[in-house]
């Protein structure tokens, strides 16, 4: 299923713009001086031709206004967090999806003015032998917020309705006894009346990430985040789809519901996931001037999601997220 003309083209200038500038300065960079930020760009810009110099600027531009633009939506999570520790609520997020679908760095987007003190990012690694003869949401369970306090799961307990089954980490039975429980598992979670549970699922188009994992196995700064599992992502591709299905039709209940990110666009990604978090958990103070009105073309509720996963199936015979 294509993206409408207007996403496509804001997706390829949002991706674009670093490449514009590393394009444009990479006939000329053994020329600069080395160390010397300052004067390596001076010397660049005497360098590039009209026409480089035109996309550098641009460059620079569009990354500037993006970063502009959600600065305000990020002043009103200092708000909701002040709220939060006021009222001693808590907040449970969720970020689950594929591998290079942007969750660290939209989590890193959220988090960037917040209060360190009354916020955890969580991300954990390979379960101990012991942690797998305990219940699978305990090693979660352990980490959840205190009152005041908002936790940020970069990957959740629903590893175990994805990651694991694809690639054989956990049995067949496990993965029907998750699926089986873990509704209820949340809604006991939310049952205090102080908690908010918000269950985010970053959906990346195939080509997408395979442009990703390509930048990543280029990019020194990047390799680390490659993993056993991002190498046989393409692979799985078909295989990922089934369980996100699944994941759906199961776990996404009106008391906890799914919403879908398109990311496609980072960006656009970014700042709708904090405009949903601003919709979802009420707040005092909040600004009358900015729009908090979600784009349906990036945020999409999990009911919605399964019914278009429904008519791609019957469409193209598979899944195409």
């Amino acid at each position: 299923m294509t993206p409408p003309k207007t996403q496509r083209q804001d997706d390829r200038a949002s991706t674009a713009s670093g490449a514009k500038i590393r394009e444009a300065v990479s006939r000329i960079l053994d020329s600069l001086p080395p160390d010397e930020p300052l004067e390596a760009a001076r010397s660049a810009r005497r360098q590039l031709k009209k026409k480089e110099t035109k996309r550098v600027v641009l460059g620079a531009l569009e990354r500037y206004f993006a970063s502009e633009e959600l600065k305000p939506y990020q002043a009103e999570l200092i708000k909701l967090q002040s709220h939060i520790e006021k009222t001693a609520r808590k907040v449970i997020i969720l970020f689950d999806g594929r591998d290079a679908s942007g969750k660290g760095g939209t989590i890193r987007r959220v988090t960037r003015y917040m209060n360190e003190k009354r916020y955890r990012v969580v991300a954990l690694g390979k379960p101990t032998n012991e942690q797998k003869t305990e219940l699978h949401m305990k090693r979660y369970i352990e980490h959840f917020p205190h009152a005041g306090e908002m936790v940020l799961f970069d990957r959740s307990w629903y590893n175990r309705a994805m990651v694991e089954p694809v690639m054989g980490f956990c049995t067949a039975r496990q993965y029907r006894e998750f699926m089986r429980r873990v509704a209820g598992y949340e809604e006991r979670v939310l049952a205090d009346g102080t908690t908010y549970l918000i269950k985010l699922y970053f959906s990346v188009s195939q080509r997408e990430q395979n442009r990703r994992f390509e930048r990543r196995r280029n990019d020194p700064l990047r390799q680390w985040k490659l993993s056993e599992v991002d190498l046989q992502a393409q692979d799985l591709w078909d295989e990922f789809s089934e369980k996100k299905y699944r994941l759906l039709q199961k776990t996404h209940t009106p008391e906890t519901p799914w919403y879908i990110i398109r990311s496609d666009n980072k960006h656009l990604a970014r700042r709708e996931t904090i405009k949903l978090m601003l919709s979802l958990v009420p707040y005092r103070g909040r600004s009358r001037k900015l729009s908090f009105e979600l784009d349906p073309e990036v945020v999409i509720p999990g009911d919605e999601e399964i019914k278009l996963m429904k008519r791609q199936r019957r469409q193209y015979g598979r899944f195409l997220r």
